[in-house]
């Protein structure tokens, strides 16, 4: 009898992983991310040892999109995949590779417990949902406290006439500048100059009508935020030419940061962060609501389920284990400083200590709710392109009017969507 039971259990041993289920999932190449993601397939192998998951960092000796891209033209693309911005996702959503989560059971549920209702409705594609956020980082303006203190303000200024003023006070001639208003001149630097302030001044209103697929940025928002960057570069308040870590050597007053810099800036300037630094969300027209809240930009990247997974259920039920967990949260909020899309960030327990730990982060986790994704359009890059050539660099190469600047880069804009 023993000897029975003994070669069943082996039995059990040999066949049970022949059973299981498995699913593919990609993950962004970051070290922080593998450490959680480490940890958390650990986990699973405990919890549901019946759906194998097999790992990989998404394999890009380019960028992670040509290596999803090839993934989907070989066939050999996983059933689950993180590090998806918007208009990747708006691009594969158009080719028809992606799953609306929101058709799956338990979408709503997932939603709601993890605190995301405001977070994911930047992700609405024609009323569906292709992309699960992960992780939303708001843009905010770190100011050199120090500098402001001397020309007498006791907080950061708020509205575009405070900037001014404390330019004003601060600013020499080629030396020493306001804020940096422009970037660069990558495509993506739009998201982090003119469209973060543009959502701002809008109250978080979208530059592009997705469902026309237009650009609307030709309003009262539009026009104040390009006013401000051509009085900027009129007075010589800013620049495009700035030397290296300008805040940090104390030449420019306040400059826009995502978490992300929090770890460098602790590293490198340790005599400056945190104790010098102030954070505050982006400077707005003068005739924005003193009571209303400040939206502003979001970095943030989501979890997608590709059509071609031959086991969408045990894909969906290990997304819906990760996400519905707020202890997961926390480890990923702990080993990433990357703030996790949910609403409770400063009122859960969980994660009180993370921030107290790091008090940076606290206007960060409070800004989550109110900072804004990306267009869901699939050609972003174009777009984006188009607003670097004939809206940011005109502000400070072109004398025209802001409403010709912005009238003209809405032309291009709209033929390259039509």
């Amino acid at each position: 009898m023993k000897r029975f039971i003994f070669i069943m259990i082996l039995i059990c041993i040999l066949v049970t992983p022949l059973l299981a289920e498995k699913i593919t999932l990609w993950t962004a190449p970051n070290m922080y991310q593998e450490q959680f993601w480490k940890i958390i397939l650990e986990e699973w192998k405990q919890v549901r040892p019946d759906i194998e998951v097999e790992w990989k960092i998404i394999p890009a000796s380019g960028s992670s999109e040509e290596a999803i891209l090839t993934a989907i033209v070989t066939d050999k693309a996983p059933d689950l995949c993180t590090n998806i911005f918007s208009g990747f996702a708006a691009q594969l959503i158009e080719a028809d590779q992606l799953v609306a989560l929101n058709t799956l059971e338990g979408f709503e549920e997932l939603v709601n417990t993890r605190k995301a209702n405001e977070g994911i409705k930047g992700w609405d594609f024609s009323g569906k949902y292709y992309v699960f956020p992960i992780y939303s980082n708001p843009m905010l303006f770190w100011w050199r406290e120090d500098i402001l203190t001397e020309a007498g303000f006791d907080s950061p200024p708020r509205t575009y006439s405070e900037v001014y003023e404390l330019a004003e006070k601060f600013c020499i001639p080629k030396e020493t500048y306001v804020i940096e208003y422009l970037k660069g001149r990558n495509w993506w630097d739009r998201w982090f100059d003119f469209i973060t302030f543009y959502y701002a001044a809008s109250d978080g209103k979208p530059y592009i009508d997705v469902e026309r697929n237009r650009a609307i940025f030709n309003n009262d928002a539009g026009i104040a935020v390009v006013e401000f960057g051509q009085k900027l570069f009129d007075e010589g308040w800013t620049s495009t030419d700035m030397m290296d870590n300008p805040l940090y050597t104390g030449h420019l007053a306040g400059q826009l940061m995502g978490p992300w810099s929090i770890p460098e800036a602790q590293n490198m300037f340790p005599e400056i962060f945190p104790d010098k630094i102030v954070m505050s969300y982006p400077p707005v027209p003068d005739d924005y609501p003193a009571d209303k809240p400040i939206k502003t930009f979001a970095d943030t990247k989501g979890m997608v389920m590709f059509k071609n997974s031959k086991n969408k259920e045990a894909a969906w039920e290990f997304m819906k284990w990760v996400y519905s967990n707020p202890e997961h949260d926390k480890l990923w909020f702990e080993i990433t400083g990357l703030p996790p899309v949910r609403s409770d960030l400063n009122t859960n327990e969980l994660f009180k200590t993370i921030i107290e730990e790091n008090p940076m982060l606290e206007l960060y986790a409070k800004a989550v709710p109110n900072s804004v994704p990306p267009a869901l359009i699939s050609k972003t890059t174009e777009v984006q392109d188009i607003m670097t050539t004939h809206l940011t660099e005109p502000i400070y190469l072109v004398d025209k009017s802001a409403e010709e600047i912005i009238k003209n880069c809405i032309s291009r804009i709209n033929k390259e969507l039509f």
